[in-house]
């Protein structure tokens, strides 16, 4: 080949070093974009493993008090909670007393970490019904959408009561956003943020989590949960939750549903976030541990593509682990 020959253009300059690839990087991770999901089990002594997560724990609220100092420590955006009841009845009423596993974890993370992280609470009633389903049920066995909503309402207030800064509203009901919004602020919590599940999927990847939980779910969510053909849906609900209220919106899954992250990111003006969930989780561990791929990279691999995709917060159980490894 002559000189003449040669490539006018050569991409391949601005890949030549570390500190190249480094320079013109499109998209970058920062600790602060990143929210830690946390577990707490009432009546625990000390931390349980959950079998389906390698490296994820059920807290003893003293540990979780522990690992949440921990965590802000090292630079987390926030932390979102979840709470395992000792008792489970049909409405769910753990979720809304204020003595409840949840609100004690609240007050416990707020009394540690005050307003130096983003305290995130989850608003749906799953992990505290006998039955496992995001609401209440009507006698036909079906969710009760509305009545399901005065419950939100009454979760809100304990939640923010308690002092979350920001409520998970996850139960993918019509009109939660706009109920909860109109709960707090006649109680007075204007200021108490709502993080919209705004496109939240009836996905297979759920599975761990539910195992995290301790989830009495016999059958499915189809009828309130996305479909994961659909795309146009998706947007659809985000503008309802934006026009209710919604500070912000979430897509989760978060890896297989990249393109729905990136559609709503277009579409809306308020931040977008993304949650790398159990499975998607749990699926990297098992083959990293056995072998087939490098775990770290594969971490901020994933990390990078939901970042890229559109989302400015991640919810992902690996925040730590990133975080170090941006260090």
């Amino acid at each position: 080949m002559t000189a003449a020959q040669f490539p006018n253009v050569r991409p391949r300059r601005l890949r030549r070093t570390p500190a190249l690839r480094r320079m013109v990087a499109e998209t970058r991770l920062h600790p602060a974009e990143f929210v830690l999901p946390m577990f707490v089990k009432e009546g625990l002594l000390e931390p349980a493993p959950i079998a389906s997560m390698p490296g994820v724990v059920q807290h003893s609220l003293s540990s979780l008090r522990k690992a949440a100092h921990e965590a802000v420590t090292a630079g987390v955006g926030g932390l979102m909670l979840f709470a395992v009841p000792e008792e489970r009845d049909a409405i769910g009423s753990a979720g809304v007393d204020p003595d409840g596993i949840l609100q004690r974890a609240i007050r416990e993370v707020a009394g540690e970490v005050g307003d130096s992280t983003v305290i995130m609470s989850d608003l749906c009633l799953d992990e505290f019904t006998d039955h496992g389903h995001c609401g209440v049920l009507r006698a036909d066995g079906t969710v009760d959408n509305d009545a399901t909503l005065e419950i939100y309402g009454e979760m809100a207030l304990a939640q923010a009561g308690a002092g979350a800064h920001m409520l998970g509203a996850s139960g993918m009901m019509d009109g939660q956003v706009g109920f909860v919004r109109r709960a707090l602020d006649a109680a007075g919590y204007q200021d108490t943020a709502i993080l919209a599940y705004a496109a939240k999927y009836s996905s297979a990847f759920f599975g761990p989590f539910r195992q995290a939980v301790e989830s009495q779910l016999t059958g499915d969510r189809k009828t309130y949960q996305q479909n994961p053909a659909n795309a146009v849906e998706s947007l659809r609900e985000v503008r309802l939750d934006v026009a209710e209220g919604a500070d912000l919106v979430m897509v989760k899954p978060a890896m297989s549903y990249l393109d729905i992250v990136r559609q709503v990111a277009d579409a809306v003006e308020v931040p977008v976030a993304a949650y790398q969930i159990s499975g998607e989780y749990a699926m990297v561990e098992a083959a990293a541990a056995n072998g087939w791929i490098d775990r770290e990279q594969a971490i901020l691999e994933t990390l990078t593509s939901i970042r890229r995709a559109g989302a400015s917060v991640i919810l992902t159980y690996w925040a730590l682990d990133a975080i170090r490894l941006l260090g």
